[in-house]
């Protein structure tokens, strides 16, 4: 039973041979920590399984999610989809950055590999759930699209395209939301899994875009624990990623300006999302995925 529950861990899921199988262990490892305190008020209750009531075949029980929840689910068959999403990924150049772990600990994901994999696991999840959902990968511009749909053999095309995804040019945010937005012409829910590194205001205007069409917004944030606290030892020389320019400085000397520069930042992403009715949540690659898995379900659920 508690197997699964290290699969929520990113250093563990690194280990991992391939996106199917991380996306899988993290859910079950998700479920399992659901049923578990403090999370047993939120319903994982999929489409294509409900909770056992009197009166219902016993044959139709399903033993093997019996044997990891402790709780009988009867198999249902419904064709309908509850709910289209769009999980939209950055893959631009600074998304590649993943700073040293700690001595002892595992190599840390970068802000992309982290990213994917929270996308396999949302996209794993929704399937299970019926829910179709789409894949779309942007820098500078909408790299690749898949529309949304609810069958396994999608879920596969999506892993497939989130095992090859590679960090890519520089990002111009901004142009690729509100592209996308344009593109898309149902309700749904739109993920943003990036780590905002472009300018704030025209990312907001990008993200309104999406909450002018009617769609519900949920903005993943996603940062490298050293992106928050600058905390390098010695003289560095610092390139940038997207640019190539570069810069030598002492970074104790400015570590106090950068981290309120960086809380900054981060504060007005998360005033402002609230503002305008958008679900904002911090996520650093040190996160467990739960996190974020968390907070998609309490989004669906409020849907």
């Amino acid at each position: 039973m508690q197997e699964p529950l290290k699969y929520l861990r990113p250093e563990a899921v690194s280990k991992l041979s391939s996106m199917e199988l991380r996306a899988r262990l993290v859910v079950e490892g998700f479920i399992t920590g659901l049923h578990k305190s403090p999370y047993h008020g939120f319903s994982v209750e999929f489409a294509e399984h409900r909770q056992y009531m009197p009166g219902d075949e016993i044959r139709r029980v399903d033993w093997r999610v019996y044997g990891k929840t402790d709780r009988f689910y009867v198999k249902q068959f419904e064709e309908e989809t509850n709910l289209k999403s769009y999980i939209v990924m950055d893959t631009s150049a600074s998304m590649r950055f993943a700073s040293d772990a700690p001595k002892g600990k595992e190599q840390r994901l970068s802000k992309l590999e982290y990213a994917s994999y929270v996308a396999a696991s949302l996209a794993y999840l929704m399937i299970q759930q019926r829910d179709a959902v789409g894949l779309t990968l942007f820098d500078s511009a909408v790299r690749s699209s898949i529309p949304p749909h609810a069958t396994k053999q999608h879920l596969r095309r999506i892993l497939i395209e989130l095992e090859k995804v590679k960090p890519t040019e520089r990002t111009n945010s901004a142009a690729a939301l509100h592209l996308l937005a344009e593109r898309i012409t149902r309700r749904g829910l739109v993920i943003v899994l990036s780590d905002l590194f472009d300018d704030p205001a025209s990312i907001m205007a990008a993200l309104k875009h999406f909450r002018h069409d009617h769609h519900e917004v949920l903005v993943m944030h996603i940062l490298d624990p050293l992106e928050r606290s600058f905390a390098f030892g010695s003289d560095a020389v610092f390139r940038d990623a997207e640019t190539g320019e570069t810069i030598t400085t002492q970074p104790y000397h400015i570590q106090q300006a950068y981290q309120e520069a960086m809380q900054q930042f981060m504060e007005r992403y998360k005033r402002e999302c609230r503002e305008n009715s958008i679900d904002y949540v911090l996520l650093d690659t040190a996160t467990p995925f739960d996190t974020a898995l968390l907070h998609y379900l309490n989004k669906r659920q409020r849907i």
